[in-house]
């Protein structure tokens, strides 16, 4: 049975870093591109970032870019996001996912559709 199992979120103050963890146990990744949304209440989905299995390609969501990094650690079958200078409009639960199949390209893994497995998500509340 698949698992994804985050951790990592928190209460914290605008203008503080967070590192979010991703650990999947039941099969392997490390050839799947693995994805991290969120979600804040009465809104949908939304993509945040993403690292192919291929070529560790990772892609970001607009409002991300150059504040956070998604890493991965094959022997771990670990996904990370590392969120810099976090904003009160960061707070969601961020939900970790991961691809059944390998391949995805930069329009597709953007997609929530593109993920098999889900995590059950870590809520991230920033204060301002």
């Amino acid at each position: 049975q698949v698992q994804l199992v985050e951790s990592g979120g928190g209460l914290v103050q605008a203008g503080d870093s967070l590192r979010l963890s991703c650990v999947a146990s039941g099969r392997t990744f490390s050839r799947n591109a693995m994805g991290w949304f969120r979600q804040a209440p009465g809104k949908e989905r939304d993509f945040v970032a993403a690292i192919s299995g291929s070529d560790g390609g990772t892609y970001y969501g607009d409002s991300m870019k150059g504040r956070f990094t998604i890493s991965r650690d094959h022997a771990k079958n670990t996904v990370y996001l590392q969120m810099n200078d976090l904003k009160p409009e960061d707070t969601a639960v961020y939900l970790c996912a991961a691809r059944s199949f390998q391949g995805g390209t930069s329009y597709s893994l953007r997609l929530a559709d593109a993920y098999a497995y889900w995590g059950q998500g870590t809520q991230v509340t920033v204060s301002s």
